[in-house]
């Protein structure tokens, strides 16, 4: 059994200012994703300009849609006896799904503004992202937050702040699920040319498969418990169109583009 290791989530305090070890997480995956890019840019017709362009506008999208999914998805019920919610990011509180669907409305917007195909972009984008997301998790994990179910596993871990039962280390799995993993198939699958959104299609179903799997070993949000078949979360309810149309674009016959 393991203990949490409680580790202050102020990286460093200077003054009045707290560098909280979140926000270093969200640094660091805005900067993978820009280091990430240039060095796909050539070989996909971006300029360094347009890399950069494109990374402000998925973060716009993460953080706008991030929030905006989690009220809608987690705090519904809550938004609508007090919309002030969608505003109090203080509170916390950002959902993956919320962010994905605003990074494909950053995504559209930025391939009117430079005149891509929207497919073109996507694929671009799909390789650079899972990093970000292992570097979300570890966030999560510094901050002692969505913990897992209680385990008897011998990495089992006590999260003190919560109880005294040892729990999955849940965050974990999906920084090594959807952070390394993920990136490691996503990234080797584009170093060839492939189908328009086949690159995408592997990246929604590698992301939903390992959420749906992984919330088997992750607690329920307490205020939503399960959310069908008394035993589906709502991540997982969430992950099934990602994992369904994942699949559709992997087997769907489009030529490749030339």
């Amino acid at each position: 059994m393991l203990m949490f290791p409680n580790i202050d989530p102020v990286l460093i305090q200077l003054g009045p200012v707290a560098i909280h070890w979140y926000g270093v997480m969200y640094l660091l995956a805005f900067g993978s994703a820009l280091w990430l890019g240039n060095r796909r840019a050539a070989m996909h017709g971006f300029s360094k300009d347009q890399v950069s362009d494109l990374i402000f506008f998925g973060a716009v999208g993460v953080v706008l849609g991030g929030r905006l999914g989690y009220v809608l998805f987690y705090q519904f019920e809550a938004f609508l006896a007090q919309p002030s919610l969608l505003i109090r990011v203080w509170d916390g509180g950002m959902s993956f799904h919320g962010g994905l669907i605003g990074v494909i409305a950053g995504v559209l917007w930025f391939a009117r503004k430079h005149c891509f195909k929207f497919y073109q972009v996507m694929d671009f984008v799909a390789p650079i992202v899972p990093i970000g997301l292992g570097a979300g998790r570890l966030g999560n994990f510094i901050g002692g937050e969505l913990w897992g179910r209680p385990t008897d596993l011998p990495w089992g871990m006590v999260f003190p702040h919560v109880d005294t039962l040892a729990r999955h280390p849940s965050q974990l799995y999906q920084l090594a699920l959807e952070g390394v993993l993920l990136f490691a198939l996503v990234w080797v699958y584009s170093a060839k040319t492939r189908p328009a959104l086949r690159v995408s299609g592997l990246f929604l179903l590698g992301y939903g498969a390992q959420r749906m799997l992984v919330e088997f070993a992750r607690q329920p949000d307490a205020h939503l418990n399960f959310v069908a078949f008394d035993w589906m979360t709502q991540g997982q309810l969430l992950s099934l169109p990602m994992v369904a149309l994942g699949v559709y674009l992997l087997l769907r016959k489009v030529p490749i583009p030339n």
